[in-house]
């Protein structure tokens, strides 16, 4: 994805029409902080999660920094419970996905509640953060105004209370 085509808005838009219960997105990730960071879980799984300091023992979060590709939640060993949990808040269903390009590190999760997600939306869904993991990689070639909307939304969006 061309920087100068890049629409941030219109990308997360798509992930939070496609991923009914939510996503994460860590981008260019140095040692364990992206740089940028979306989110859109509901919110009484976030503070569930954090209150409980579930990210030392998420599954998903060790898959990605352990491997690159894609994998679904119900093919991850979930030892703690953390899936199961995430269920509970109506994040039943899910996939995460992690890719490197030239050193480069940035990791997703996408959840739903009704079903698997079926390849073709785990392709498509791929195939958009990984257009925006290239086009945030060399942040020296971003449009100085791309660069302030990614500061400006690079923050937890949550939906509302379910």
């Amino acid at each position: 994805m061309d920087s100068a085509k890049f629409n941030l808005t219109s990308a997360l838009s798509e992930f939070k029409d496609r991923s009914i219960s939510g996503y994460a997105m860590g981008l260019q990730i140095s040692f364990t902080t992206p740089t940028y960071f979306f989110q859109s879980y509901p919110r009484p799984w976030l503070e569930h999660y954090s209150k409980n300091g579930l990210l030392v023992q998420d599954p998903t979060v060790s898959w990605c920094f352990e491997n690159i590709g894609v994998r679904r939640w119900s093919d991850i060993d979930d030892p703690a419970g953390v899936l199961a949990q995430a269920a509970d808040y109506g994040m039943r269903y899910g996939f995460v996905y992690a890719t490197t390009t030239a050193g480069s590190h940035s990791m997703s999760g996408f959840a739903r509640p009704d079903r698997e997600f079926s390849d073709k939306e785990i392709e498509e869904l791929v195939a958009r953060f990984e257009a925006m993991h290239v086009a945030t990689a060399d942040q020296a070639a971003l449009d100085p105004e791309i660069v302030v909307q990614l500061q400006k939304m690079s923050i937890i969006v949550a939906h509302p209370a379910s």
